[in-house]
């Protein structure tokens, strides 16, 4: 699959443990974009996790989308 076929979604939020993927409060995560290239997702997340050194639970993840559901197909 080629990369101008994924979304890129940037998001972040304080974990629950260090080592953990797992939310403290999922009402608080922070969406910060999304970007049509790996290259543009990257940079913001960078710049966003450099901003969180001093928080060592505060983590941003880069996620990839693929498939778009549409719930009122479901």
């Amino acid at each position: 699959m080629s990369d101008n076929q994924l979304l890129h979604l940037v998001i972040g939020g304080e974990l629950t443990a260090p080592g953990s993927t797992s939310f403290k409060d999922l009402k608080a995560i922070e969406f910060v974009g999304a970007y049509a290239t790996y290259e543009e997702a990257k940079t913001v997340w960078r710049t966003k996790a450099q901003s969180t050194v001093d928080n060592a639970l505060m983590r941003y993840f880069v996620i990839h989308a693929h498939k778009l559901l549409n719930p009122a197909n479901d």
